[in-house]
């Protein structure tokens, strides 16, 4: 196997093996605590110009399929795992994982230390990163690699929305009767949220990430719904804008996880960046009404900034925080009391599961239901 090295901006080095395809990559380097859905993972739209590293220790061994993946192509930047499997044992798998990764030019690498690079960023924080394999590890010297780290875009501030979204409208047809007609837009979709929608008699209109409120609505929709997505919410303001026309015209909304963002900055309130973010499949969220724990899956590295305590004011009439996360109390949910509006931080679609929250997709069928 070649060479390769992990850069990270702060100066550590972690030296391994490449794996996937050669050559160079940067990112923003994240981890993920999933022990299962890699390949959901890799597929992710929300997952735009990161370099995902797997904490799960041995990874490919189911190869890959083509039912599982969220979206047409693999979306991280860079790979890092720490034990790639040698062989793919799967009645499902069409392919290997390194096979894939090298045919769609995803430069990764496979390193012994794993848990050490999650402990680093732990402790330090998500920050950019670079992987170079091949000939792009030996030649420049580590100096001239970090400096280069350095120099790559910073996650805040980036407007990756627009970038992964679908750029023409498309339909999902409900699965039996049509009961709903839902307009959701693509801030970074996966595959799985409009088939759930699906299956319970919706038909979703899957419309470009800038979709204007008058394009949204020109489709006489029960409800509109806001996907998740990579980047930064402060720089999605047509999105925001375009929601405050949702909410404006009383339409029942539903938001996951950058779409949760995207409401809270239409009701007034702010976001800010996660010293390390979420993600993965085994996050605990408390439901503040019920006192019920969800586990979850998430994917996001920015946040609300919305009291957690009692409602606050919107122009839009009193909201509340009806969700927390049980590891460091950052807001997962939110919900208007006099308008039919609610959104959640993690991913009740859950591919890979688990499905503690799936119900919310009745919540909102209930919410339609009855507005009409």
């Amino acid at each position: 196997m070649n060479f390769a090295l992990l850069v990270l901006e702060d100066g550590r080095v972690f030296r391994g093996a490449a794996y996937g395809a050669e050559g160079e990559t940067f990112g923003e380097m994240v981890f993920n605590t999933g022990m299962t859905g890699y390949q959901e993972t890799l597929t992710d739209p929300s997952y735009a110009r990161q370099i995902v590293a797997m904490t799960s220790p041995h990874i490919g061994n189911t190869g890959i399929n083509g039912h599982d993946p969220e979206s047409d192509r693999i979306q991280v930047a860079g790979y890092v795992v720490r034990e790639p499997a040698r062989v793919a044992s799967s009645w499902r798998a069409t392919g290997s994982l390194g096979s894939a990764l090298r045919e769609q030019g995803v430069v990764g690498i496979s390193i012994p230390g794993t848990r050490a690079l999650t402990r680093h960023l732990r402790d330090r924080g998500a920050m950019r990163a670079g992987v170079f394999s091949g000939a792009a590890a030996v030649a420049p010297g580590e100096d001239a690699l970090l400096e280069r780290v350095r120099r790559s875009p910073s996650m805040e501030g980036a407007d990756l929305a627009r970038d992964v979204s679908t750029t023409e409208p498309y339909i999902v047809p409900a699965q039996g009767d049509k009961r709903y007609t839902v307009a959701a837009v693509d801030l970074g979709i996966k595959a799985m949220t409009p088939h759930r929608l699906a299956v319970r008699g919706c038909e979703v209109h899957v419309l470009p990430a800038a979709s204007t409120a008058e394009e949204i609505l020109a489709l006489r929709p029960d409800g509109v719904f806001f996907s998740n997505g990579p980047g930064d919410p402060a720089a999605a303001g047509y999105a925001v804008e375009a929601l405050k026309g949702v909410l404006d015209s009383r339409t029942p909304f539903f938001g996951i996880c950058f779409g949760n963002q995207i409401f809270g900055r239409a009701l007034g309130l702010g976001t800010y960046k996660l010293r390390f973010g979420h993600r993965g499949i085994n996050q605990p969220v408390q439901d503040r009404a019920t006192g019920r724990v969800h586990i979850s899956a998430h994917n996001h590295g920015f946040a609300v900034d919305a009291p957690a305590d009692g409602t606050f004011d919107t122009p839009y009439g009193p909201g509340e925080v009806t969700h927390v996360n049980l590891n460091d109390g950052c807001v997962e949910g939110l919900r208007l009391l006099e308008r039919p509006a609610f959104s959640v931080q993690y991913h009740p679609e859950a591919a890979a599961g688990p499905h503690d929250a799936s119900g919310l997709f009745e919540r909102f069928c209930e919410q339609m239901e009855a507005s009409r």
